[in-house]
């Protein structure tokens, strides 16, 4: 478990759903769009930085898991 900073490397704003990236967190980290920070629709933006905190699960092929997100260049 840790947080870290990173970029989004895929979002699927259909599905809620995407992938960050960062050295922390090798092969990708699952996200949900219910941990980004903030209320109503929230997405994240493809390229974007993002902080988050992170923990070891297996979800989706990924071997970490997003469990807060927040988007900092909006």
């Amino acid at each position: 478990m840790g947080r870290t900073t990173g970029t989004v490397r895929e979002w699927h704003g259909e599905l809620g759903w995407g992938v960050l990236d960062s050295p922390d967190t090798p092969g990708g980290c699952w996200a949900h769009f219910s941990h980004i920070d903030g209320t109503g629709f929230r997405a994240l933006t493809l390229g974007a930085a993002v902080q988050f905190d992170w923990e070891h699960a297996q979800q989706d092929g990924y071997s970490f898991r997003a469990i807060r997100i927040q988007q900092l260049d909006e």
